[in-house]
């Protein structure tokens, strides 16, 4: 066993000058902030120690902030915060992606109302028809509590064979929200892979992602960061490609499949198993994020 199972951050934290925050899972399940994760971020934060929440949100980081104090998540709460949504607005407005090449300013959009600010103040324009797109915006699912990715399926059947590639502003495949599990962005696109359709996504686990982290943060040395999440699939995977130490917290996406109650630790066998699956493994496990 190379991990460490604790029962928070304190025993560790002060071996890093920057801490990277997954939100969904981790600081909050959606609807409110988790028991004792605002008081562990501002213990992290203790010494001017910058903290950066690092989100797959497919909105810009001005909504994501809204949402955030909606929930009881103060702006005072954090340093910076960095969304997948930014990462997509920030490649339409550079507008070299080879993806935007020889094609015009109209973009469909899969999502939901509430996903906004990716094309915002920019030279592109939002239309209701594939026949009438040059490309795709995929932020998710237009009503995610109810909907599946495959009730999508002859839609992006029909932008595949228009040749529409597709930026997804989300690349997770699911999220908890409150006790329930919701399909995001990433599990569209997986299927508009599957189906022909060319995608390029944003976000966590991409290396990009965290280089622009680290950016904000002002730490060029990834060791000296540590990053916390909830899924394997982004959030470990990503931290641990770019060779900083991170917490896998087990009340979020994995909660459900290791038959986890609320705050309660995977034990070694079920870290050992997950870790096989995706061939790395994360360097602390807790249950919620407390100090």
């Amino acid at each position: 066993m190379s991990f460490q199972i604790a029962t928070g951050l304190s025993s560790f934290a002060d071996k890093y000058e920057a801490f990277i925050l997954d939100l969904w899972g981790v600081v909050h399940d959606g609807t409110k902030p988790y028991p004792g994760a605002l008081d562990c971020m501002a213990k992290l934060r203790e010494g001017g120690r910058p903290l950066l929440l690092l989100s797959n949100a497919p909105r810009t980081n001005d909504f994501v902030s809204e949402f955030l104090v909606s929930i009881g998540v103060p702006e005072d709460s954090y340093d910076h915060l960095l969304t997948s949504g930014d990462m997509t607005h920030y490649i339409l407005k550079d507008g070299t992606h080879e993806f935007l090449q020889g094609r015009g300013k109209n973009f469909y959009q899969i999502g939901a109302e509430k996903d906004r600010g990716v094309d915002a103040g920019l030279d592109y324009t939002r239309v209701y028809e594939l026949d009438e797109a040059d490309f795709i915006v995929c932020t998710g699912l237009v009503n995610d509590d109810v909907e599946t990715p495959d009730e999508y399926r002859e839609l992006l059947i029909r932008a595949a064979g228009l040749d529409l590639p597709m930026f997804c502003a989300n690349p997770d495949l699911t999220v908890m929200k409150g006790d329930k599990i919701l399909y995001c962005a990433g599990a569209l696109a997986a299927l508009f892979e599957e189906l022909g359709g060319k995608v390029e996504l944003f976000g966590k686990p991409y290396p990009w992602a965290y280089k622009l982290a680290m950016e904000q943060l002002g730490v060029t040395d990834p060791s000296k960061i540590l990053a916390v999440g909830d899924s394997m699939r982004t959030d470990i995977k990503g931290a641990t490609g770019m060779g900083m130490h991170n917490v896998l917290v087990s009340g979020g996406i994995h909660a459900e499949e290791w038959g986890l109650a609320p705050g309660e630790r995977p034990t070694e066998g079920q870290v050992e198993d997950v870790s096989e699956a995706h061939g790395f493994k994360p360097t602390y496990v807790v249950g919620h994020m407390t100090w």
